[in-house]
């Protein structure tokens, strides 16, 4: 399909900086793929939304303090550089994009923080293993292992997206915010944004209305956010993610569907772990490795029922997503009143509920 089918039109100032609070009072537009039908209401509403019997399916990666500002020494010159780590690539080395990339080449040494404690454990240096396109790198730290896990959670802060990033910096109270409630395994470097609108009184009162609750792990990676640059989707190569699904989720899920409840899926990347452990006949099985699944309209969805999800850039490959989920006209309608409506857009922004549209789901 034409990349520009997905494009729109956004003004600047839709896009959130910072999360309302609570968590719980952010809006949400409730959009129905099969009839295009809107309505308008809050996370909190979300309980009444769904079905006694029906399972909500949450993502809980754990995103790290991946960004990395640090000092390059190269003789007795000195450059400051911003590294953004992306994927582990052993004990000691990890897969990153450096700014400004220019000023580093292979061999160089820098310093992230720490230069004034006299112990190890308080420094986190690296050498530039090698470099790639577009600002590229590999890291060897000196730190391995647990120690070099620490050490990144102290001297890291929280990649905010690129649109955040680029009108403020990461401040100390994104170290709670860009994470979900319930994050518990390490891995991310971006956030299954739709689970920040989760507190714990939305949890309880989904508990009381009967809705189960399920865990998945997909590590986000920075791939999340970026538009599709090509002209025709075909022509895509979608980042890849690793994730897991345990045995008895698939069957604590599987039951649900066999007597008649609906899958929910907290945010795309959930959506896209289920899809790609589900077969053609709608069963879900354990996995565990890498999904580089890239969903467009006229994609048969296998398992998820309804989908809950922040509000996306335009040309990226979740808008893409959602519009396969719900159809194209009915999800440039439902932006086009949200952005009337002046939601608020991107991983800190409002949220949206989706139905499947009339073709998308396999009977």
């Amino acid at each position: 399909m034409r990349t520009d089918l997905f494009d729109f039109d956004l003004p600047e100032e839709l896009i959130a900086l910072r999360p309302v609070s609570p968590r719980d009072s952010a809006r949400m537009l409730a959009v129905d793929g099969a009839t295009g039908a809107l309505r308008d209401c809050t996370v909190r509403d979300l309980p009444e939304l769904l079905g006694p019997g029906d399972a909500i399916v949450f993502n809980d990666t754990r995103v790290i303090p991946a960004e990395l500002k640090g000092v390059r020494r190269r003789e007795d010159a000195e450059a400051f550089i911003t590294v953004n780590l992306t994927e582990r690539a052993g004990e000691n080395r990890w897969h990153g994009f450096a700014r400004p990339a220019k000023r580093l080449r292979q061999g160089d040494r820098i310093s992230f923080g720490g230069e004034g404690d006299v112990c190890l454990s308080g420094r986190l240096d690296a050498t530039v293993d090698s470099r790639g396109e577009g600002g590229a790198v590999t890291l060897a730290f000196d730190l391995s292992g647990p120690a070099l896990d620490e050490a990144i959670a102290r001297h890291g802060a929280m990649p905010l997206p690129p649109y955040i990033a680029s009108k403020r910096p990461a401040e100390e109270s994104d170290r709670k915010d860009y994470q979900t409630i319930y994050a518990k395994k390490e891995g991310a470097v971006a956030a299954p944004t739709a689970g920040l609108h989760f507190t714990d009184g939305l949890m309880e009162a989904l508990d009381k209305r009967g809705i189960e609750r399920h865990w998945l792990t997909l590590h986000v990676g920075p791939g999340t956010f970026l538009p599709v640059k090509v002209e025709d989707t075909a022509d895509h190569v979608m980042h890849s993610e690793t994730g897991i699904i345990d045995q008895a989720t698939a069957d604590a899920l599987n039951e649900v569907k066999a007597r008649g409840g609906k899958v929910v899926a907290v945010g795309t990347t959930a959506m896209r772990l289920l899809e790609s452990a589900a077969d053609e006949e709608g069963v879900l099985h354990p996995f565990k490795g890498a999904t580089d699944i890239f969903i467009t309209p006229g994609y048969r969805f296998r398992y998820v029922d309804r989908l809950m999800t922040n509000f996306h850039l335009p040309r990226s490959t979740l808008f893409m997503l959602v519009s396969a989920f719900s159809g194209l006209d009915v999800m440039r309608a439902a932006y086009a009143h949200a952005i009337a409506q002046h939601y608020r857009f991107y991983s800190y922004g409002d949220a949206c509920l989706l139905s499947p549209g009339a073709k998308t789901v396999s009977e």
